[in-house]
């Protein structure tokens, strides 16, 4: 019994001195665990890139012990629990025994756990960082115990368990940044806003930013560049003006404003005498960031978009058809109607021979002829009948979903909502300076180009 040792012998300095070792060795583990296991992989990497200087210094040394974690996990477990296990046996050498399970349990509850694992949840990084060599050791201490322990893990559990945020959880991280959430974070409100903006516009495709067909300003193409046709055109304050043939959802090309200002009312001058451009053609579906991409080629900043009957219509010819089997496997074969697997013969071989839709953007090259339509040597472009034009869409109106904000200028006209009026924003500015009770919505502008009438 530890009561027989005399309390100035060697011994029993030896055994106090043990007991103190293992419980700094066992808090040390638990720190440990709880600081270095905190420490995922992805954040480490992001403390080595982009953190302060120090900061990077100490990622840099834990993340070669860390990016093995079922390996360490279990190295620094099977030493906690020799301390512990280890600590009663020399206390029952000092004490009764309840006395010694007294002393044991407060050691280990007050300087091997709570204590430990508070400083390392503050200080997880810098503790991590100074263990690091000490861990090296334990590690190869205890390889050949913790290594077919860690296999096993990785075999059920896996081995990587790098957490990333999906795109909800990382806008609302970013929210939580942001200097109007209180929470200490150094974000403006606009950086927020432009960030959320840009994590959502992946989900986000052309008709949640077009401007629909029948608020789109447009030129027929046989109009005559008169006086009341350029004051219309001036009027409205566009860069770009979509130009369609026979009715309005026919568009074929778009007019470059600039190239107006030579023309004089007085010659009447035809629409179809002037500089067409061709414009591209992109589906509803295509989404924001591939249609900006285009845009950022230089092809056009306007763009039509159109909605695909033609897979609506595949839909509905595919339930038809699993219709039509089923009726033939319940009838049988004998029974089947020569004339509807005559009609079902040739709708397959017209489908086969009707030509593809037109690309939305074909690549860039430095011909002319790609940008120019050419109405003296060729016919008017016509949208294929597969096609419905529903809006057109712009550069403007896919930075306003990035910017989650309306883009005003000068010309761009928007509703009081107080009202009911439509003003104009230079007039907007002048009476905003006497008075500030009118709040303002803005409706849709497109590069300064597609505005409603």
């Amino acid at each position: 019994m530890g009561s027989d040792l005399p309390c100035c012998s060697g011994t029993f300095f030896l055994y106090v001195a043990i007991i103190i070792g293992l419980v700094i060795f066992a808090g040390l583990m638990a720190g440990l665990t709880l600081g270095l296991m905190s420490l995922g992989l992805v954040d480490l990497e992001v403390l080595i890139k982009s953190g302060r200087p120090q900061d990077r210094i100490h990622a840099s040394k834990i993340f070669t012990v860390v990016k093995n974690q079922h390996l360490l996990l279990c190295t620094l477990l099977i030493g906690n629990s020799l301390a512990m296990e280890s600590l009663p046996i020399f206390l029952d050498k000092l004490a009764p025994p309840g006395v010694a399970i007294l002393i044991s349990v407060t050691l280990i509850l007050l300087f091997g756990e709570i204590l430990p694992q508070a400083i390392c949840t503050r200080y997880g990084l810098t503790v991590g960082a100074m263990a690091t060599p000490f861990v090296r050791v334990l590690l190869f201490l205890f390889f050949p115990v913790a290594y077919p322990i860690s296999k096993v893990l990785d075999w059920m559990l896996g081995k990587g368990h790098a957490v990333l945020l999906r795109r909800a959880e990382l806008k609302t991280l970013v929210d939580f940044h942001g200097n109007e959430a209180g929470k200490g974070g150094d974000l403006t409100h606009d950086e927020t806003t432009i960030i959320g903006g840009a994590l959502e516009m992946t989900e986000k495709t052309a008709k949640d930013a077009m401007t629909p067909i029948s608020n789109a300003f447009s030129l027929d193409l046989d109009a005559i560049l008169n006086l009341e046709t350029l004051n219309a055109i001036m009027t409205k304050g566009h860069s770009r003006v979509p130009v369609y043939s026979s009715t309005p959802s026919n568009i074929i090309g778009l007019v470059l404003v600039k190239n107006l200002l030579g023309v004089d009312p007085d010659d009447a001058v035809p629409l179809r005498k002037m500089l067409i451009r061709k414009i591209p053609r992109v589906s509803e579906d295509m989404p924001l960031y591939d249609i900006l991409n285009e845009f950022q080629k230089g092809h056009s900043h306007i763009a039509v978009v159109y909605k695909d009957l033609k897979n609506d219509s595949n839909k509905l010819r595919k339930v038809n058809e699993d219709v039509y089997m089923d009726a033939v496997k319940s009838e049988g074969q004998d029974s089947l109607d020569a004339g509807a697997v005559k009609n079902e013969v040739e709708h397959q071989q017209l489908r086969r021979k009707s030509p593809p839709p037109p690309p939305a953007f074909k690549k860039r090259h430095r011909g002319c002829s790609f940008c120019i339509l050419d109405l003296e040597n060729n016919p008017i472009p016509v949208i294929p009948s597969c096609q419905d034009v529903v809006g057109v869409i712009s550069m403007e109106d896919v930075i306003e979903e990035l910017l989650q904000e309306e883009i005003l200028d000068e010309t761009d006209e928007y509703v009081n909502i107080h009202n009911r009026i439509k003003i104009n924003m230079h007039a907007f500015n002048e009476s905003q300076s006497a008075s500030t009770t009118a709040a303002t919505a803005g409706s849709d502008s497109t590069d300064s180009t597609l505005l409603v009438q």
